[in-house]
């Protein structure tokens, strides 16, 4: 996907200063005051960079990182999680017509702000995405962006739990995979398969040290996430060519309370489904051969590819279901779709999106552990160090986040509260902040990129005020 701004250039040539003079040298680059140095493994702070080691995020050490393809799957796996769901349901807020406009929108200005989280990164030589912050705005603003991380990033494991659930054990209103193939049994509580499933499946992968580890499972989520587009849309083809879809709506329902406030929470959502800016440091770090250009092509191919899948999946879904369409579309699938084989393709989307959900678990999962190690346990051991610390933070985080999936009710609820806040900050606001405030130290930011910045920070403030309004009311109404 294209960018609306130049090439990155190397910042130890020719970068200019606020005073407008030249200067070849790394030693005359502006440098924040809380830069973090490169410490040699003798702990001695080494100034003498190796200017051909372009953009380096960590220490030059013996290549055995992912290539492209790992990094895409990966990053890929980052997005496409349990978004995707919601994705129809905002179609039937919105309308087709501006529902695939967002989607777009969204994705673009999703993908120019990691290019400017990539850039400035590497100009810091920022390990993590906090690091990358706290050089531009500070202590607490690292912080903050940790907080918010933290947040994000659990309320998406909470809602990957709650889907599993869900499909598996059913709910009050639709019915579970197990109850129609065993009939009625343990399986039919939620919690006892949630539990199960943390046990068998999600603790052995989450218990893994590194991202790279990770990127044969982020393959197979990504072909499993393909499937159910594919056969969601196999289905809405078969339907509408035998004529036998409603007529969708191509605008915004006005008609009731409950329409306008749910277009007041859409956007966050969909926001939300794009936010995986908190494992592109991880991931460019293990990244063969790294420089900010290569992850430029990471970025850009997972985009298009993510961009099509949720246009598909969101168009297909609302075209089957239309007014009936619910906040987890795979709940829909629980009845005859009207078609031969109507059956096996209602299992076929529902278990393989549950295994799907289970391999993008632990990619999430992954720089949760590392945000809270770092906010935590600041100034310990590195976490790959120490197995034991690795160990002890999985199973907490883990239990914790069990715990709270038991107790909210859908997965609407938890995204239109992290995307109008955690989502929209993580994914716009630091990234727009950060340009800004390295462009006033004297880092170079082309006129359309100060633009560009200004513009992301400006509409993700009003989407998440605007959200935050509409969950409100929306929770005032329930209660009234």
């Amino acid at each position: 996907m294209d960018s609306s701004y130049s090439p990155i250039r190397d910042p130890y040539a020719g970068l200019e200063l606020q005073g407008g003079k030249a200067s070849n040298t790394s030693l005359d680059r502006p440098k924040s005051p809380l830069e973090p140095p490169f410490v040699s493994e003798s702990g001695e702070e080494d100034v003498n960079l190796n200017e051909d080691d372009r953009f380096p995020l960590i220490p030059d050490q013996k290549s055995d990182g992912s290539g492209i393809s790992g990094a895409v799957f990966n990053l890929t796996t980052s997005i496409i999680g349990a978004g995707i769901m919601a994705l129809p349901a905002t179609m039937k807020v919105l309308g087709l017509f501006p529902g695939i406009v967002l989607i777009v929108l969204i994705g673009v200005l999703s993908e120019i702000s990691v290019e400017l989280l990539v850039r400035f990164s590497a100009l810091q030589n920022a390990f993590s995405y906090g690091d990358v912050v706290q050089s531009a705005l500070g202590r607490p603003a690292k912080t903050l962006s940790e907080i918010c991380i933290i947040i994000n990033n659990a309320g998406v494991l909470v809602v990957y739990l709650i889907i599993m659930g869900d499909v598996m054990s059913g709910s009050p209103h639709h019915i579970g995979v197990l109850d129609q193939w065993l009939g009625n049994g343990f399986w039919d509580h939620r919690r006892v398969m949630i539990l199960a499933v943390v046990i068998v499946f999600l603790a052995p992968l989450c218990a893994l040290e590194k991202i790279d580890s990770l990127s044969l499972t982020s393959a197979a989520s990504v072909a499993l996430a393909v499937v159910f587009v594919v056969a969601s849309c196999a289905i809405a083809f078969v339907k509408l060519i035998e004529g036998r879809i409603e007529n969708p709506r191509f605008g915004p329902d006005f008609g009731s309370k409950k329409a306008m406030l749910d277009l007041l929470v859409v956007i966050p959502i969909m926001t939300n489904a794009y936010v995986c800016h908190f494992n592109v440091q991880p991931i460019y770090n293990e990244l063969d051969g790294r420089s900010p250009q290569k992850m430029n092509q990471v970025g850009r191919i997972t985009t298009v590819m993510c961009i099509v899948i949720y246009a598909l999946t969101a168009v297909s879904g609302y075209l089957l279901f239309g007014d009936a369409t619910e906040s987890d579309i795979l709940t829909n699938f629980d009845r005859d779709l009207g078609i031969r084989y109507s059956t096996a393709l209602n299992y076929l989307i529902r278990v393989g999106y549950i295994l799907h959900l289970v391999l993008v678990f632990p990619v999430v999962h992954f720089s949760l552990r590392q945000t809270v190690d770092a906010l935590v346990f600041s100034g310990w051991v590195p976490l790959a160090e120490s197995r034991k610390r690795l160990l002890l933070l999985t199973a907490v985080l883990l239990v914790l986040i069990y715990l709270v999936s038991t107790l909210i009710p859908n997965i609407w609820v938890a995204f239109k509260f992290t995307g109008a806040t955690t989502a929209v900050s993580l994914g716009f606001i630091f990234p727009a902040l950060i340009a800004l405030k390295l462009h006033e130290k004297g880092y170079d930011l082309e006129r359309g990129e100060k633009i560009l910045s200004w513009l992301m920070l400006v509409l993700a403030v009003l989407v998440g005020i605007i959200g935050v309004i509409g969950n409100i009311y929306s929770l005032n109404s329930r209660t009234e």
